[in-house]
Protein backbone atom coordinates (compact mmCIF):
# COMPACT_ATOMS: atom_id res chain seq x y z
CA UNK A 1 0.00 0.00 0.00
CA UNK A 2 1.76 3.25 -1.34
CA UNK A 3 -0.80 5.52 0.04
CA UNK A 4 -1.49 6.29 3.72
CA UNK A 5 -3.32 4.11 5.85
CA UNK A 6 -7.10 4.29 5.59
CA UNK A 7 -7.78 4.34 9.47
CA UNK A 8 -11.99 3.38 8.79
CA UNK A 9 -10.79 0.48 6.80
CA UNK A 10 -9.61 -2.04 9.59
CA UNK A 11 -12.77 -1.07 11.94
CA UNK A 12 -15.42 -1.15 8.73
CA UNK A 13 -13.88 -4.86 8.08
CA UNK A 14 -13.40 -5.68 11.41
CA UNK A 15 -17.48 -4.67 11.90
CA UNK A 16 -18.67 -6.40 8.60
CA UNK A 17 -16.96 -9.66 9.33
CA UNK A 18 -18.72 -9.72 12.32
CA UNK A 19 -22.12 -8.76 11.20
CA UNK A 20 -21.73 -11.78 8.38
CA UNK A 21 -21.13 -14.08 11.07
CA UNK A 22 -23.92 -12.83 12.87
CA UNK A 23 -26.11 -12.76 9.43
CA UNK A 24 -25.38 -16.85 8.33
CA UNK A 25 -24.40 -18.15 11.21
CA UNK A 26 -20.63 -19.14 10.09
CA UNK A 27 -17.63 -16.84 8.96
CA UNK A 28 -17.62 -15.63 5.35
CA UNK A 29 -14.58 -16.31 2.76
CA UNK A 30 -15.50 -13.36 1.24
CA UNK A 31 -15.77 -11.09 4.28
CA UNK A 32 -12.25 -12.03 5.86
CA UNK A 33 -11.24 -8.99 7.42
CA UNK A 34 -7.81 -8.71 5.11
CA UNK A 35 -9.35 -9.07 1.98
CA UNK A 36 -12.11 -6.74 3.04
CA UNK A 37 -9.30 -4.00 4.22
CA UNK A 38 -7.45 -4.05 1.40
CA UNK A 39 -10.58 -3.71 -1.20
CA UNK A 40 -11.89 -0.46 1.24
CA UNK A 41 -8.59 0.80 1.21
CA UNK A 42 -8.17 0.58 -2.38
CA UNK A 43 -11.68 1.56 -3.41
CA UNK A 44 -11.45 4.93 -0.82
CA UNK A 45 -8.08 5.86 -2.01
CA UNK A 46 -9.54 6.05 -5.72
CA UNK A 47 -12.59 7.20 -4.83
CA UNK A 48 -10.49 10.24 -4.28
CA UNK A 49 -8.59 10.49 -7.86
CA UNK A 50 -9.97 11.49 -10.95
CA UNK A 51 -9.74 10.09 -14.83
CA UNK A 52 -9.99 12.22 -17.85
CA UNK A 53 -11.98 14.53 -15.57
CA UNK A 54 -14.20 11.78 -13.71
CA UNK A 55 -14.68 10.47 -10.42
CA UNK A 56 -14.80 6.76 -10.56
CA UNK A 57 -17.92 4.72 -9.87
CA UNK A 58 -17.10 0.82 -9.64
CA UNK A 59 -18.54 -2.09 -7.80
CA UNK A 60 -16.13 -4.22 -6.41
CA UNK A 61 -17.28 -7.97 -5.97
CA UNK A 62 -15.56 -9.71 -3.48
CA UNK A 63 -15.16 -13.34 -4.47
CA UNK A 64 -13.23 -15.93 -7.20
CA UNK A 65 -14.16 -16.27 -10.47
CA UNK A 66 -15.36 -19.93 -10.23
CA UNK A 67 -18.51 -18.86 -8.14
CA UNK A 68 -19.65 -16.87 -11.18
CA UNK A 69 -21.50 -17.97 -14.20
CA UNK A 70 -20.40 -16.42 -16.98
CA UNK A 71 -17.20 -14.78 -16.03
CA UNK A 72 -15.48 -11.96 -18.66
CA UNK A 73 -12.03 -13.54 -17.19
CA UNK A 74 -8.79 -11.19 -17.77
CA UNK A 75 -5.93 -13.46 -19.15
CA UNK A 76 -3.68 -12.23 -16.27
CA UNK A 77 -5.38 -11.12 -12.97
CA UNK A 78 -4.13 -7.44 -12.26
CA UNK A 79 -3.19 -6.48 -8.94
CA UNK A 80 -5.40 -4.02 -6.81
CA UNK A 81 -4.68 -0.25 -6.20
CA UNK A 82 -5.86 3.17 -6.79
CA UNK A 83 -4.05 3.63 -10.03
CA UNK A 84 -5.34 0.21 -11.66
CA UNK A 85 -8.65 0.44 -10.42
CA UNK A 86 -9.03 4.09 -11.88
CA UNK A 87 -7.70 3.16 -14.98
CA UNK A 88 -10.06 0.59 -15.49
CA UNK A 89 -13.19 2.29 -14.37
CA UNK A 90 -14.69 3.54 -17.41
CA UNK A 91 -14.61 -0.03 -18.51
CA UNK A 92 -17.49 -0.98 -15.89
CA UNK A 93 -19.13 2.32 -14.96
CA UNK A 94 -22.77 0.29 -15.84
CA UNK A 95 -25.46 -0.91 -13.73
CA UNK A 96 -25.09 -4.34 -12.86
CA UNK A 97 -21.57 -4.75 -14.16
CA UNK A 98 -19.52 -5.79 -11.25
CA UNK A 99 -15.49 -6.07 -10.73
CA UNK A 100 -14.64 -9.08 -9.56
CA UNK A 101 -11.67 -8.98 -7.27
CA UNK A 102 -10.02 -11.65 -5.13
CA UNK A 103 -6.74 -12.38 -3.60
CA UNK A 104 -4.28 -14.61 -5.52
CA UNK A 105 -1.04 -13.94 -3.25
CA UNK A 106 -2.22 -9.92 -3.35
CA UNK A 107 -6.08 -8.71 -3.55
CA UNK A 108 -6.32 -8.62 -7.26
CA UNK A 109 -9.26 -7.80 -10.60
CA UNK A 110 -9.92 -11.05 -12.43
CA UNK A 111 -12.74 -9.64 -14.19
CA UNK A 112 -16.09 -8.78 -14.11
CA UNK A 113 -19.77 -10.31 -13.96
CA UNK A 114 -23.11 -9.59 -14.08
CA UNK A 115 -24.36 -12.17 -12.06
CA UNK A 116 -23.56 -12.62 -8.00
CA UNK A 117 -24.67 -15.41 -5.90
CA UNK A 118 -26.34 -15.34 -2.42
CA UNK A 119 -24.80 -13.36 0.10
CA UNK A 120 -21.54 -11.87 -1.96
CA UNK A 121 -19.73 -8.73 -0.84
CA UNK A 122 -19.71 -5.90 -2.68
CA UNK A 123 -17.71 -3.14 -1.92
CA UNK A 124 -19.39 0.27 -4.42
CA UNK A 125 -17.81 3.54 -4.96
CA UNK A 126 -20.76 5.99 -5.01
CA UNK A 127 -18.75 9.74 -4.70
CA UNK A 128 -15.81 10.67 -3.86
CA UNK A 129 -15.16 9.54 0.41
CA UNK A 130 -18.00 7.88 -0.05
CA UNK A 131 -18.69 3.82 -0.28
CA UNK A 132 -21.08 1.09 0.31
CA UNK A 133 -20.51 -2.34 0.96
CA UNK A 134 -23.47 -4.81 0.59
CA UNK A 135 -24.18 -8.08 0.19
CA UNK A 136 -26.30 -9.71 -2.79
CA UNK A 137 -30.02 -11.51 -2.13
CA UNK A 138 -29.39 -13.48 -5.53
CA UNK A 139 -30.48 -12.59 -8.84
CA UNK A 140 -34.58 -12.31 -8.63
CA UNK A 141 -34.35 -10.47 -5.29
CA UNK A 142 -33.97 -7.15 -6.74
CA UNK A 143 -32.26 -4.35 -4.64
CA UNK A 144 -28.92 -5.13 -2.50
CA UNK A 145 -28.68 -5.34 1.32
CA UNK A 146 -26.54 -2.32 2.78
CA UNK A 147 -24.35 -3.51 5.43
CA UNK A 148 -22.15 -0.13 6.40
CA UNK A 149 -21.62 2.99 4.97
CA UNK A 150 -18.41 4.32 4.65
CA UNK A 151 -17.77 8.83 4.42
CA UNK A 152 -14.68 9.80 5.19
CA UNK A 153 -13.60 8.75 9.17
CA UNK A 154 -17.20 7.83 9.45
CA UNK A 155 -18.09 3.94 9.60
CA UNK A 156 -22.03 3.49 9.85
CA UNK A 157 -23.09 -0.40 9.96
CA UNK A 158 -27.01 -1.01 9.29
CA UNK A 159 -28.89 -2.11 12.52
CA UNK A 160 -30.59 -6.01 11.58
CA UNK A 161 -32.57 -5.44 14.74
CA UNK A 162 -33.92 -1.83 13.71
CA UNK A 163 -37.19 -3.52 11.92
CA UNK A 164 -38.14 -5.10 15.37
CA UNK A 165 -39.66 -2.49 16.53
CA UNK A 166 -43.68 -2.95 17.47
CA UNK A 167 -44.66 -0.16 15.35
CA UNK A 168 -41.74 0.01 12.48
CA UNK A 169 -43.34 0.40 9.10
CA UNK A 170 -43.35 -2.33 6.46
CA UNK A 171 -41.18 -0.32 3.79
CA UNK A 172 -37.96 -0.78 6.10
CA UNK A 173 -38.30 -4.81 6.51
CA UNK A 174 -37.17 -5.80 3.01
CA UNK A 175 -35.07 -2.03 2.92
CA UNK A 176 -32.81 -3.94 5.83
CA UNK A 177 -32.75 -7.23 3.93
CA UNK A 178 -35.24 -9.16 6.31
CA UNK A 179 -37.51 -10.38 3.41
CA UNK A 180 -36.30 -13.06 1.52
CA UNK A 181 -37.24 -11.51 -1.47
CA UNK A 182 -40.01 -8.38 -2.57
CA UNK A 183 -43.34 -9.60 -3.39
CA UNK A 184 -44.67 -7.81 -6.48
CA UNK A 185 -48.20 -7.86 -4.72
CA UNK A 186 -46.86 -6.07 -1.55
CA UNK A 187 -47.06 -2.57 -1.49
CA UNK A 188 -42.99 -2.26 0.29
CA UNK A 189 -40.89 -3.31 -3.16
CA UNK A 190 -42.53 -0.57 -5.31
CA UNK A 191 -42.21 1.72 -2.51
CA UNK A 192 -38.35 1.25 -2.16
CA UNK A 193 -38.34 1.66 -5.45
CA UNK A 194 -39.96 5.10 -4.86
CA UNK A 195 -37.60 6.08 -2.53
CA UNK A 196 -34.45 5.26 -4.61
CA UNK A 197 -36.21 7.06 -7.38
CA UNK A 198 -37.02 10.29 -5.31
CA UNK A 199 -33.44 10.48 -4.16
CA UNK A 200 -31.77 9.97 -7.19
CA UNK A 201 -33.99 13.24 -8.74
CA UNK A 202 -31.97 15.45 -6.58
CA UNK A 203 -34.75 18.13 -6.58
CA UNK A 204 -36.13 16.79 -2.80
CA UNK A 205 -39.76 15.80 -2.83
CA UNK A 206 -42.81 14.83 -0.14
CA UNK A 207 -44.48 11.24 -1.03
CA UNK A 208 -47.63 10.51 1.14
CA UNK A 209 -49.08 7.18 1.82
CA UNK A 210 -52.77 7.11 2.65
CA UNK A 211 -55.25 4.25 2.98
CA UNK A 212 -57.40 3.21 -0.31
CA UNK A 213 -60.11 2.11 1.75
CA UNK A 214 -62.24 4.59 4.29
CA UNK A 215 -63.62 7.67 4.82
CA UNK A 216 -60.66 9.90 2.88
CA UNK A 217 -60.17 11.52 6.29
CA UNK A 218 -56.70 12.54 4.72
CA UNK A 219 -58.53 15.31 2.27
CA UNK A 220 -58.86 17.00 5.81
CA UNK A 221 -55.29 17.62 5.61
CA UNK A 222 -54.87 18.53 2.33
CA UNK A 223 -55.60 22.45 0.97
CA UNK A 224 -58.48 22.63 -1.22
CA UNK A 225 -58.40 23.18 -4.60
CA UNK A 226 -55.47 22.02 -5.72
CA UNK A 227 -54.06 22.24 -9.35
CA UNK A 228 -53.24 18.64 -9.53
CA UNK A 229 -55.63 16.59 -8.34
CA UNK A 230 -55.90 13.31 -10.38
CA UNK A 231 -59.34 12.06 -11.65
CA UNK A 232 -59.92 9.18 -12.25
CA UNK A 233 -57.32 8.22 -10.04
CA UNK A 234 -53.70 6.54 -11.49
CA UNK A 235 -53.08 3.12 -11.07
CA UNK A 236 -49.63 3.01 -12.15
CA UNK A 237 -48.05 -0.44 -12.44
CA UNK A 238 -44.61 -1.20 -10.24
CA UNK A 239 -42.37 -1.22 -13.51
CA UNK A 240 -39.58 0.95 -13.47
CA UNK A 241 -40.48 3.12 -15.89
CA UNK A 242 -43.76 3.87 -14.35
CA UNK A 243 -42.29 4.22 -11.04
CA UNK A 244 -39.45 6.81 -12.40
CA UNK A 245 -43.01 8.46 -13.40
CA UNK A 246 -44.41 8.56 -10.35
CA UNK A 247 -40.75 9.77 -8.33
CA UNK A 248 -40.49 12.63 -11.28
CA UNK A 249 -44.23 13.93 -9.72
CA UNK A 250 -42.10 14.33 -6.22
CA UNK A 251 -39.82 17.22 -7.84
CA UNK A 252 -42.79 19.15 -8.33
CA UNK A 253 -43.49 21.85 -5.61
CA UNK A 254 -46.02 19.92 -2.96
CA UNK A 255 -46.29 16.87 -2.06
CA UNK A 256 -47.55 13.71 -4.06
CA UNK A 257 -50.35 11.43 -2.76
CA UNK A 258 -50.56 7.54 -3.32
CA UNK A 259 -52.53 4.94 -1.92
CA UNK A 260 -51.52 1.45 -0.77
CA UNK A 261 -53.06 -0.07 -4.06
CA UNK A 262 -50.25 2.10 -5.73
CA UNK A 263 -52.94 4.93 -7.43
CA UNK A 264 -51.94 8.54 -8.11
CA UNK A 265 -54.53 10.49 -6.44
CA UNK A 266 -52.57 14.37 -6.49
CA UNK A 267 -49.37 15.98 -7.09
CA UNK A 268 -48.10 19.85 -5.90
CA UNK A 269 -50.95 19.35 -2.87
CA UNK A 270 -50.27 21.54 -0.36
CA UNK A 271 -50.29 20.18 3.18
CA UNK A 272 -52.03 21.93 6.34
CA UNK A 273 -53.12 21.25 9.85
CA UNK A 274 -56.15 19.48 10.02
CA UNK A 275 -58.73 21.58 11.79
CA UNK A 276 -58.96 21.31 15.15
CA UNK A 277 -55.52 19.64 15.45
CA UNK A 278 -52.56 20.81 17.89
CA UNK A 279 -49.49 21.80 15.82
CA UNK A 280 -46.27 19.45 16.04
CA UNK A 281 -43.54 20.38 18.36
CA UNK A 282 -41.45 17.43 18.44
CA UNK A 283 -40.83 14.00 16.92
CA UNK A 284 -38.82 11.19 17.92
CA UNK A 285 -35.35 10.48 15.71
CA UNK A 286 -33.68 7.30 15.04
CA UNK A 287 -31.79 5.96 12.23
CA UNK A 288 -31.12 2.17 11.37
CA UNK A 289 -27.33 2.26 12.35
CA UNK A 290 -25.37 0.42 15.18
CA UNK A 291 -25.39 2.84 18.02
CA UNK A 292 -27.77 4.98 17.01
CA UNK A 293 -29.63 6.59 19.93
CA UNK A 294 -33.53 8.16 19.82
CA UNK A 295 -33.63 11.62 20.28
CA UNK A 296 -36.38 14.17 20.52
CA UNK A 297 -36.58 17.51 17.88
CA UNK A 298 -38.60 19.75 16.67
CA UNK A 299 -39.45 18.84 13.13
CA UNK A 300 -37.59 22.16 11.77
CA UNK A 301 -34.22 20.59 13.41
CA UNK A 302 -34.68 18.24 10.59
CA UNK A 303 -34.96 20.60 7.25
CA UNK A 304 -37.67 23.00 5.84
CA UNK A 305 -41.07 22.66 4.79
CA UNK A 306 -41.41 19.51 3.84
CA UNK A 307 -40.28 18.22 7.31
CA UNK A 308 -42.37 20.25 9.10
CA UNK A 309 -45.35 19.32 6.68
CA UNK A 310 -44.76 15.93 6.74
CA UNK A 311 -44.51 15.71 10.51
CA UNK A 312 -48.11 17.51 11.08
CA UNK A 313 -49.91 14.99 8.05
CA UNK A 314 -48.47 11.87 9.90
CA UNK A 315 -49.49 13.41 13.01
CA UNK A 316 -53.21 14.48 11.79
CA UNK A 317 -53.34 11.30 9.64
CA UNK A 318 -51.98 8.43 12.31
CA UNK A 319 -52.74 5.97 9.78
CA UNK A 320 -50.52 7.46 6.73
CA UNK A 321 -46.70 7.57 5.79
CA UNK A 322 -44.78 9.92 4.58
CA UNK A 323 -41.77 10.31 3.02
CA UNK A 324 -39.27 13.04 2.79
CA UNK A 325 -35.94 13.44 -0.07
CA UNK A 326 -33.83 16.12 1.27
CA UNK A 327 -31.82 17.86 -1.81
CA UNK A 328 -28.48 17.12 0.29
CA UNK A 329 -29.59 13.77 -0.45
CA UNK A 330 -31.18 12.73 3.04
CA UNK A 331 -34.26 10.91 3.32
CA UNK A 332 -36.91 10.71 5.86
CA UNK A 333 -39.76 8.38 7.01
CA UNK A 334 -42.77 10.42 8.87
CA UNK A 335 -45.13 7.71 10.43
CA UNK A 336 -47.46 7.71 13.88
CA UNK A 337 -45.29 5.76 16.60
CA UNK A 338 -48.41 4.27 18.99
CA UNK A 339 -45.39 3.02 21.09
CA UNK A 340 -44.30 6.40 21.79
CA UNK A 341 -46.98 9.02 21.48
CA UNK A 342 -46.11 10.91 18.95
CA UNK A 343 -44.47 11.42 15.00
CA UNK A 344 -41.18 9.13 14.56
CA UNK A 345 -38.74 10.44 12.00
CA UNK A 346 -36.37 7.20 10.56
CA UNK A 347 -33.29 8.90 8.94
CA UNK A 348 -32.94 5.82 6.09
CA UNK A 349 -30.70 7.24 3.56
CA UNK A 350 -28.18 4.85 4.37
CA UNK A 351 -30.29 2.10 3.51
CA UNK A 352 -31.22 3.55 -0.50
CA UNK A 353 -27.32 4.25 -1.29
Amino acid sequence: MTEPAYPVARTAAARIHRYFEHLTGTPAASTEPGTLEAAIHVAFWASLRREEGHSPRVSLAVLPPELVKVPLLLERPIPLSPVSLTKVAPAVDRPGIHLGVWPTGELSMWGTTQHLPPYCLVVEIIAPGLLVVKYSRGEAAGKFVNVAVLEGDQCKVIDQRAATVPDCPAILTPLLGLESQIRSENTAGPLIQLAVSMRSHGRGGTLLLVPAEGDERWRESILWPTAYAINPPFSAHPTPREIDGVAGLTAADGATILNDRFEVLVFGAKIVRRRGSAQVNQVTVTEPIEGSVATIVEPAQLGGTRHISAAQFTHDQRDALAMVASQDGRFTLFGWSPCDGMVHARRVETLLL
